[in-house]
C-alpha cells in the first residue's frame, strides 16, 4: 500500500487542478457543439403541459406500468398535476411499479466519508475549500480498515457507497487502494464471517484512463452527481476557477465511464439549488441520453434535498427550498418517469419522511449513517459535528431500519450477488424492464436476510424478521416452485452457518 501525505503544497495543489479537466473528453460527445440539456425544450415542455386531461395522465401511467421510459412531455405532464385524486392515482401507481420491477425488497447502505480536503469552492458545501471552521483530513489506510471493521462487524452492512472530495491526496491511485483494502477486511461475527461485498463510488468526475483502473479494482455503481442541470445555476453556485465549475465536464462524467467499462452508473440533483421541476426533467434527459448512446440507463437516481451545513449561509438563505409535499411528488414522478432505475433515499430525510417516501418507490436507503471522518470507528462529538458536509436528519440505527421496514412487509436485501455473477449493465436493464429481476432476487434476499439476522439483529428485530422471513418463504413455494427446493438448501446452509450463498 502507498503512504498518503497529510497535504500537498499549493503549488502542486495548482498544478494537479490544471490537468483534470480532458476537454477532448468532452467535446467528443457533443453534438455541433452543444450538450444534450435543452433548456428551452425543458421550459417548453413544463408550460404547455398543464390542465391535461385526467385520461391522458391514466394513459402515461399505464405506460409507466409497461416499465417503459416516458417522453419529456409526459413527464411534465405529471409534474404540473395537481388534483388531489390524480395525485393519488400517481402514488399507488409508483408503488405498483417499484412492486412489478424490484418486489418488496429495500437494499440498505452506509454512506463511507474518506476526505473533508476538496480543491472546489461550492456555495452550499460545508466542506468547501474557503469553509475555515472545516478541520481537513484524509484517512490512511489502516483508518480506512478500522472504519469498515465497525461498519461490517458490529453494524453488519455489506455495501457501502464511498464518498471522495475533488483533492490531490483522494486521487486515483488513493481510491483504488482503499477500496482494495475495503474488500480485504473480514471480521468474525456471533454465526459467521462478514464483510463488504460491493463498494459504489460517489467521487469527482474523472478521465476514461482513470476509470478503466477502478473497474480493474472492482467498483461497484459509479455515481456522479451533476447537483443542477440549469447552467445559469449550476454557474452561480460552482465558481469558475475550480475544476467543478466545467458543466460539460462533469455532464459527461457517465458517458467516459460506460467507455471505461463500468458496467453501472448512478445520476443525482442536489434539489434546492434550482426549481425541482426543470431539476427532475434534467435527470429524465440524462437517462434517456444514457439509453440512446449506450442502450443503458442510469442502475440509481438520487435526490438529496439542500440541508443545512456549518458556516453555509447559502443553505439557510436557498431560493428554491423544496417542500415536503413537492418532495414525495418529485420522488413519484422519477418513478414512474424512470421505472427501471433504482431510487436512493438518504437519510438526510428525516425519519418520517423517508417512511412516506419508501411507498413511493424507492429501492435503496442508507442506515446507520455517519457522514464524519472517521465517524464509525470513533462517535462524533460536536466539535467533530463540524466536519460534515452537512446535517443528516435520520440517525436511526441499522437494526431500527431494518425491523421498521419488516413490520410494514419489506424485506431488507443484504445481497450483491448479481454484481460478481455478471447481472449489471445491459444484462440488468433487461430483466429489470422485464419484471424478472425482482423475482429472481427475492430469492437472494430472504438467504441474506436470514444470515444478517443471526449475526446482527436485537432480539426485537429478530423476532418481527422471523415472521417476515416465513411469509416470504411460502411466497417463493407458491410463486416459484420449480427452484424452492435449491432455495431451501441454501437457505438452510446459511441457517447452519455458512455465509454469502447465492443464486
Amino acid at each position: 500500500m502507498k503512504t498518503y501525505l497529510p497535504e500537498i503544497n499549493k503549488v502542486n495543489t495548482r498544478l494537479w487542478m490544471k490537468k483534470r479537466i480532458r476537454q477532448d473528453e468532452t467535446d467528443r460527445y457533443l453534438r455541433n457543439g452543444r450538450d444534450f440539456i435543452d433548456e428551452k425544450s425543458i421550459n417548453n415542455d413544463l408550460n404547455s403541459a398543464r390542465n391535461i386531461d385526467a385520461g391522458v395522465i391514466r394513459n402515461i401511467l399505464a405506460k409507466s406500468m409497461a416499465i417503459e421510459t416516458l417522453s419529456p412531455f409526459e413527464t411534465a405532464c405529471l409534474l404540473n398535476v395537481t388534483d388531489p385524486e390524480l395525485l393519488q392515482e400517481m402514488a399507488e401507481t409508483a408503488g405498483k411499479v417499484k412492486k412489478k420491477v424490484y418486489d418488496n425488497r429495500i437494499v440498505t447502505f452506509a454512506p463511507l466519508y474518506l476526505s473533508s480536503k476538496c480543491v472546489n469552492n461550492c456555495v452550499y458545501c460545508g466542506l468547501r475549500r474557503s469553509n475555515k471552521e472545516v478541520q481537513r483530513k484524509t484517512l490512511n489506510i489502516e483508518e480506512v480498515k478500522r472504519e469498515i471493521e465497525v461498519l461490517t462487524g458490529t453494524i453488519g452492512h455489506k455495501r457501502l457507497i464511498v464518498v471522495y472530495g475533488e483533492h490531490p491526496d483522494s486521487g486515483v491511485d488513493y481510491i483504488a487502494d482503499t477500496l482494495k483494502a475495503i474488500y480485504s477486511v473480514k471480521v468474525e461475527t456471533r454465526r459467521g464471517p462478514s464483510q463488504i461485498r460491493r463498494c459504489n463510488v460517489n467521487a469527482a468526475p474523472m478521465s476514461i484512463d482513470e476509470l478503466k483502473v477502478l473497474k480493474n479494482v472492482g467498483i461497484g455503481t459509479f455515481q456522479v452527481f451533476q447537483e443542477t442541470y440549469h447552467k445559469e445555476t449550476y454557474r452561480t453556485v460552482h465558481p469558475a476557477d475550480t475544476i467543478k465549475g466545467d458543466y460539460q465536464w462533469r455532464l459527461y462524467s457517465m458517458h467516459r465511464a460506460f467507455d471505461a467499462g463500468v458496467d453501472d452508473v448512478g445520476l443525482g440533483v442536489l434539489f434546492g439549488l434550482y426549481d425541482w421541476k426543470f431539476e427532475v426533467m434534467g435527470l429524465l434527459y440524462h437517462a434517456i441520453e444514457l439509453e440512446n448512446k449506450f442502450g443503458i440507463g442510469p442502475h440509481t437516481i438520487s435526490f438529496p434535498r439542500l440541508e443545512p451545513a456549518s458556516n453555509t449561509p447559502f443553505t439557510q438563505n436557498a431560493k428554491y427550498k423544496v417542500s415536503d409535499d413537492d418532495f414525495k411528488k418529485l420522488v413519484t414522478v422519477i418513478r414512474l418517469a424512470v421505472p427501471y432505475t433504482g431510487m436512493i433515499l438518504t437519510a438526510r430525510e428525516d425519519a418520517k419522511m423517508r417512511r412516506e417516501a419508501i411507498l413511493l418507490g424507492c429501492t435503496q436507503t442508507d442506515a446507520g449513517s455517519n457522514i464524519g471522518i472517521g465517524g464509525y470507528a470513533e462517535l462524533l462529538d460536536k466539535q467533530q459535528a463540524k466536519n460534515q458536509q452537512f446535517v443528516l436528519g435520520d440517525t436511526r440505527t441499522l437494526d431500527t431500519v431494518v425491523r421498521e421496514l419488516a413490520e410494514v412487509g419489506f424485506i431488507t436485501s443484504f445481497c450483491t450477488a448479481g454484481y460478481r455473477c455478471g447481472r449489471t449493465g445491459q444484462k440488468i436493464m433487461g430483466l429489470l424492464r422485464s419484471g424478472k429481476e425482482g423475482k429472481f432476487c427475492k430469492l437472494n434476499a430472504v438467504i441474506t436476510f436470514r444470515e444478517w439476522l443471526d449475526d446482527f439483529a436485537s432480539p426485537k428485530t429478530i423476532e418481527v424478521g422471523e415472521k417476515l422471513i416465513q411469509r416470504e418463504i411460502a411466497e417463493i413455494k407458491r410463486n416459484i416452485p420449480d427452484v424452492f427446493e435449491q432455495f431451501m438448501n441454501f437457505y438452510n446452509k446459511t441457517s447452519a452457518g455458512q455465509r454469502d450463498i447465492y443464486f
